[in-house]
């Protein structure tokens, strides 16, 4: 027997809740050995609980709404994103998405890693000096 190749699609109905964080719905759509694809959305102003991907950098692609993504020292820096934008969070950096807009966030995120694919945390080491 050979190992047989193909095309998956994925529907709306086949997505599957994946890796709760408070704040957030997480849908899994494609999962294989160093990749893992889906669908995120964020209600109007929620925060989501702050996490990290561990080994996983994940590349962020924003459909609907506004996401502003706080980090780095007590959460105190901030990339802000709309419809259209790209986001790269790298591995191991924690973090957490808000949505400050009136429309719910709709995101596609893909991550390329191994291991868990969240760990949600307390929060970012705090500021210093």
């Amino acid at each position: 027997m050979s190992d047989v190749q193909k095309v998956v699609g994925v529907r709306p109905a086949d997505r599957r809740l994946a890796d709760p964080t408070p704040g957030k719905v997480r849908e899994q759509a494609i999962t294989v050995d160093g990749l893992w694809s889906g669908l995120v959305r964020t209600e109007p102003g929620v925060a989501s609980g702050w996490h990290h991907h561990g080994e996983h950098d994940t590349s962020v692609y924003v459909l609907a709404g506004t996401v502003r993504i706080e980090f780095g020292p007590g959460g105190h820096e901030a990339v802000e994103a709309g419809p259209g934008d790209f986001v790269h969070i790298p591995r191991h950096l924690v973090h957490r998405e808000v949505n400050a807009g009136s429309v719910p966030a709709q995101e596609v995120i893909t991550r390329a890693g191994t291991g868990p694919l969240t760990v949600n945390v307390g929060g970012p080491a705090p500021a210093t000096g």
